[in-house]
């Protein structure tokens, strides 16, 4: 048993209980969720949500994928296949680790998927539009998203011109902030702050938080106005 005795893992706000990071976009007739983290299966039983369409994939990661095999209840309830979509790194990464679900021989009950290669081709799931924007992990290529007017970016520390260019227009971006330190691989708050400002967002959130950037209402204090921590069940509305 690992004990943490933290402000942030002792904090009895509940916007200080945080899951791995990922999100539900939802339409009138669509729904799909973006990363199966660790807690996959608790977030969908905390919303009771009993229809979903596809799963996007932003990177293999483990603590962005590895609930996947937990899509089989949406199998259950829909009684067809899941459609997954997902670059080729990531499309190798989930074949390798769930093997099983792509045997020539499948064993009853397994996630039934249909896979969808994806590259930086803007598509449609459902009525929404996806626009994939690569971002950089270090040296692992990652995608965001832009649905509409909204952006979603996590566990990048540089996203190129080119791609920034994709972003110009959001009303609303959501983009990871570890911590306050350098870390070699995300961007830290002082830096996701100054890219929404220097991208003209109106409105920014912060997720894939660490807690070693402090307590969520001790944060929010030091941001500049439209700019927010992310939270545990946070709904936002875009168009």
């Amino acid at each position: 048993m690992i004990a943490c005795g933290c402000e942030v893992c002792t904090s009895l706000d509940k916007k200080d209980k945080r899951l791995r990071s990922s999100i539900l976009v939802q339409s009138a007739t669509t729904t799909f969720v973006v990363d199966t983290t660790p807690d996959f299966r608790y977030q969908m039983l905390r919303l009771q949500l009993k229809q979903m369409d596809a799963v996007l994939f932003t990177h293999p990661h483990k603590d962005h994928v590895a609930g996947f095999d937990d899509i089989k209840a949406f199998n259950f309830f829909s009684g067809k296949a899941m459609e997954v979509y997902a670059n080729a790194l990531t499309e190798e990464a989930i074949k390798r680790e769930f093997y099983y679900i792509f045997s020539d021989k499948k064993y009853p009950g397994i996630p039934q998927v249909n896979l969808n290669t994806i590259t930086l081709e803007p598509f449609f799931i459902g009525d929404i539009p996806v626009i994939p924007i690569m971002v950089w992990h270090l040296k692992m290529p990652v995608f965001g998203f832009r649905f509409g007017k909204f952006t979603y970016i996590t566990d990048a520390n540089r996203i190129d011109a080119a791609e920034q260019e994709k972003i110009i227009g959001s009303e609303i971006m959501v983009v990871n902030a570890l911590r306050r330190q350098p870390h070699i691989a995300h961007f830290t708050i002082e830096e996701s702050i100054l890219l929404a400002q220097q991208l003209s967002v109106p409105r920014a959130y912060f997720t894939h938080i660490s807690h070693q950037l402090g307590k969520h209402e001790d944060v929010e204090k030091e941001l500049p106005v439209g700019m927010h921590l992310a939270y545990d069940g946070l709904v936002l509305n875009f168009t």
